[in-house]
């Protein structure tokens, strides 16, 4: 019968129609994601902000201003030249599509900081300095640069989720370069002694174990987002 076919499709049609507007009237608007250089510039201010108010509640006491030291100073500039580009490259290589290329973008301020870290243990062993660091303040150092890097590892994981890397574990390795890097720049103004090797095995040290936790712990957090999503 014609007429009993136009009104069985016509109560599909409007059963799909209602079906249609359900799923519809269950969207929601999805933000746009912000620029690689909007969240790694987002990421800096707020760890700033937050590096400061840790190392002034962590305290510094007693540590004074050694910006005058020639490769102190050096190493400050490619530690925070550091912390700019691997945030960049964390941020870009978070986002599917980008060129993993990107994670080369910290290597020269890296060596800049790691070669002017090296300049200045050279120079304390060619012409020791008078202010020897006790063991208490190399410790001292170490604990700064862990705790100062937690909170700043939780912030960037938590900003790196809202993409869906394609390589977790070196988006998060980024991150963690940029978090350590940091971490050692707000360091360095206040650092209570000339550099030594000692000094900088302890510096190493906790620079690779924030990496490695980053990368580690930050690549499965943000792969089972992005396996999730």
């Amino acid at each position: 019968m014609p007429g009993e076919g136009s009104n069985r499709a016509g109560g599909d049609l409007s059963r799909y129609d209602r079906l249609v507007e359900e799923l519809a009237g269950g969207l929601e608007p999805v933000r746009p994601l912000p620029t690689p250089e909007a969240r790694a510039a987002l990421w800096l201010g707020v760890t700033l902000v937050v590096g400061v108010v840790l190392a002034a509640w962590i305290g510094t006491g007693g540590f004074m201003l050694r910006m005058h030291v020639p490769d102190l100073a050096l190493a400050a500039v490619g530690a925070v030249l550091t912390a700019i580009t691997a945030a960049f490259a964390a941020f870009a290589t978070s986002v599917p599509g980008r060129s993993s290329r990107w994670a080369l973008l910290p290597l020269p301020p890296l060596a800049l900081w790691v070669g002017a870290s090296g300049l200045g243990c050279l120079r304390d062993w060619i012409a020791p300095g008078a202010d020897v660091p006790g063991e208490h303040t190399i410790t001292g150092c170490f604990s700064f640069l862990i705790c100062v890097s937690v909170p700043l590892s939780v912030l960037i994981v938590v900003m790196l989720r809202r993409a869906c890397p394609l390589r977790p574990n070196l988006t998060a390795a980024l991150g963690g370069l940029a978090v350590a890097a940091a971490a050692a720049a707000l360091l360095m103004p206040v650092h209570p002694h000339d550099a030594t090797a000692t000094d900088l095995l302890f510096h190493a040290a906790a620079v690779t174990i924030v990496i490695a936790a980053n990368g580690l712990a930050g690549g499965r957090l943000l792969g089972r987002h992005s396996e999730a999503g």
